[in-house]
This record gives C-alpha cells, sequence and structure tokens, in this order.
C-alpha cells in the first residue's frame, strides 16, 4: 500500500464533519483531532516553519527550497479539513474493492445498500481500478481528505528527496470549507505564497479555474392565522404565500435542470406554518451580469408578493458568498497551463471545466492569493455514495510533485 492511501486511510476515519448551525470558529471543535494529526506528522517528517493556530484551526508548514531554487516563486497546496454535513462522518469504515469488474457494489449487505452502474454509470470508467468505498452508513470524506492525504504525502516525498528540483513549499489546511468558511480566518500573508492550489476537485483531470458567482438568500413570509372555520377574507397562509414566491422563479432555473454554465435558483430548507414561513435559498451564476440579474429576480418577486399581500409580507436577507475567480486566473494562466502541462507529462487528460459550486482558491483568489482547483481521485462527494479510485490519487500525488519542479524554473 502506498504512503498516499494509507495516509488517506487513516485521515478518513477521525470525525471531522463542520456544522452549519454553529457560531463558533471552527464550526466543531473535532476539527481539531485531524489538525493536531497534521502537525504531529509535518513535525515528524521535518517540515519546518509550522504553525497551528489553535484558535481557528488552521495549519500551515513549509517544505524549504531544494539548493539551488531558493528564489523561484513560493508555490502553496492548500486543503480542507473537514468534511460535509449532509451525511455523518462518525465511524467511517473505508474498504478497498480491488481489481473492479464493472459490476454494481454492495455497500452494504444487511442494510441492501448497493451502488449501482445504472445510478453511477461514471463507475465504469474505473473497471479494473481499485476503489475506495465506505460501508454505506456514512460519507467517506475523500472531499477533501484525498486532497489532505495526497499534499501531505507530496510534502514527505520532497522532504526524502533533496535531489528533486523545486522552489520553496508552503502548505495549508483549512477547517469549515463545507459551511462556507474555509478562507475566513485563512492567514495569506502569513502563508506568504505567491500562488497556490486548492487541491479539492474531483476525479483524475479534473482543473478549474472558474466557479459560480454565489449569494444565500433567507425569504421571511409573515402571514396571519385565523381558525378556518371563519378565516374567508382574513387568513394569510404563509405556507401558500412561500409556495407562490417559488412558483415565480424560472422553473428551468433549478438546479435539477441545470449544467455547465447555467445557473440556478436552489430552494435548500424551508420551514414554518401559517403565521411565519422561512426558506433558505441559494443564487448561482458563473456570468457575473446574469448573477446580479438573479438577485434582482429574487427581490422583485418579493415586492410583487408585498404589493399582492400588503407591505412587510415577504422579507429578503440577502448576502454575497464568493464570486467567480475567473477574472482573477485570466491574470495568471501559467497556474494553468503549467499544470495541463504537468498532467500531460504524467499521462493524465487534462479535465478543464468550470466548478458548478465554490472553493476555498475562489475567496483566496480575492484575497491576493491566486488559486486554481486540482483534481484529487474522488467522485459522489457529500453522500454515502462517495469512492476514490487508489490508482488516480497516487497519480495526483505524483502530479503536485511535477507541478512544484515546473515553478522551480520560473
Amino acid at each position: 500500500m502506498t504512503k498516499t492511501i494509507e495516509n488517506f486511510l487513516r485521515y478518513v476515519k477521525i470525525d471531522t464533519q463542520s456544522s452549519e448551525e454553529s457560531t463558533t470558529t471552527p464550526s466543531t471543535m473535532k476539527q481539531h483531532d485531524l489538525a493536531g494529526l497534521l502537525v504531529s506528522e509535518l513535525e515528524a517528517m521535518g517540515a519546518t516553519e509550522i504553525t497551528y493556530d489553535k484558535e481557528h484551526c488552521y495549519v500551515y508548514a513549509t517544505v524549504p527550497a531544494s539548493a539551488g531554487y531558493e528564489n523561484a516563486p513560493v508555490l502553496g497546496f492548500i486543503a480542507h479539513m473537514d468534511t460535509s454535513p449532509a451525511v455523518t462522518d462518525t465511524n467511517v469504515k473505508p474498504r478497498i474493492v480491488e481489481h473492479y469488474d464493472g459490476k454494481d457494489i454492495v455497500l452494504n449487505a444487511a442494510e441492501n445498500i448497493v451502488m449501482k452502474t445504472a445510478d453511477f454509470p461514471e463507475l465504469l470508467n474505473y473497471v479494473g481500478k481499485d476503489l475506495i468505498v465506505t460501508d454505506g452508513t456514512t460519507l467517506l470524506g475523500a472531499d477533501d481528505k484525498a486532497g489532505v492525504a495526497e499534499i501531505m504525502t507530496m510534502a514527505e516525498d520532497l522532504l526524502n528527496h533533496p535531489e528533486k528540483k523545486h522552489g520553496k513549499i508552503r502548505i495549508g489546511f483549512t477547517p469549515d470549507e463545507e459551511v462556507g468558511a474555509g478562507a475566513d480566518h485563512f492567514d495569506v500573508k502569513l502563508f506568504g505564497a505567491d500562488y497556490a492550489y486548492t487541491v479539492d476537485g474531483g476525479a483524475l483531470g479534473e482543473l478549474e479555474y472558474e466557479n459560480f458567482n454565489a449569494a444565500g438568500a433567507k425569504l421571511h413570509v409573515y402571514g396571519r392565522s385565523v381558525h378556518p372555520g371563519s378565516a374567508k377574507g382574513k387568513m394569510k397562509n404563509a405556507i401558500l404565500i412561500a409556495q407562490e414566491f417559488q412558483k415565480l422563479l424560472p422553473v428551468e432555473q433549478n438546479p435539477m435542470y441545470t449544467e455547465g454554465y447555467e445557473g440556478f435558483f436552489h430552494l435548500d430548507a424551508i420551514s414554518g406554518n401559517v403565521e411565519e414561513v422561512t426558506a433558505d435559498y441559494i443564487i448561482r451564476d458563473h456570468n457575473r451580469q446574469l448573477f446580479e440579474q438573479k438577485k434582482e429576480l429574487f427581490l422583485s418577486c418579493a415586492d410583487f408578493l408585498n404589493r399582492k399581500y400588503g407591505e412587510g409580507t415577504a422579507i429578503v436577507d440577502m448576502k454575497d458568498s464568493y464570486y467567480n475567480m475567473r477574472e482573477i486566473m485570466e491574470q495568471h494562466m501559467h497556474l494553468i497551463d503549467n499544470a495541463k502541462a504537468a498532467m500531460e507529462e504524467l499521462g493524465i487528460e487534462p479535465k478543464v471545466s468550470p466548478i458548478r459550486g465554490g472553493t476555498d482558491g475562489a475567496r483566496l483568489s480575492f484575497m491576493g492569493l491566486p488559486c486554481p482547483n486540482l483534481c484529487t481521485g474522488g467522485e459522489n462527494y457529500h453522500g454515502r455514495y462517495e469512492y476514490a479510485c487508489v490508482q488516480s490519487m497516487e497519480k495526483t500525488t505524483g502530479l503536485l510533485i511535477a507541478i512544484a519542479a515546473k515553478y522551480a524554473d520560473r
């Protein structure tokens, strides 16, 4: 078993699930369990300039430049330690399906949990490969412990092989990426990199420097409860008004019907009664102009309901979350060119595509650290059918080393 896989299997057994409801930083203290382990391992392998921000749960470290390359640009690699709140991360039981045969994978016979090729046809891309899966009762945590494992293995390899050329390498591990707070307390100045990559993508070859512009919107609908026996002309049913609001949004701009560069309005959660309803939405679009138009439409729907049912019926709290990093990355396309060249040299087919989501790299790019996103080798993130390909993860580790070498000569 290679060190990349050994690291990964160790890390996924540590529960680091973040929380959307928490008001603390990090959102869950158990993220420190992995952070502390990584600090110990970095110390043991001989990394330098190790900083553990115990207040906010960030880990920073350095792999010193190899001899003769001290003046090369400082390159960073970043991954997040937390896992998604969507499915539990407690008691992860990873196992390796060796030489996958292209058939459905029984994750848990007792509970009849089966990963079917009919549901996940991309499984057929991995026939003959080794896949790491769960027992179907938890997510796996490849998002983003695969990235953590690959970066740690890269660091140890470079420290053990000073003959490999590279400039100074900075490593960063963040908490709370899955709840949108991964870059909140990231110290760009302390990190000190000229450029960086987040290692937080999916299938081997993925290379991303575009992401959604994103906003979160909370819709509050205020109704009036009256006994239904005498409700005529008096009741305002907040539940029905919230449904009416949803129907005002373009039906085709629902994430169930969109792909590629198409944006959407997504109703993520809703709760309430006749008196009051709260609905949580996310608004996404790669195009900044269309993004602004979507926000304006959302607000205009609330205005319409206020004119129809009375002022104060529909109140919207809206806040931008992050922006498309493409406008930053277009000034630093060497990051994409070098990554593509390194992939091709390793026999990896580059797959440049827009992220239909966000990444720490987007916010970091706007904080002064240009930061596209690299693959990790995982698939089906945020669910019990998540898996990672052993060979893809091993190749990704090699990719990080190859990219580091590219920047040694800049």
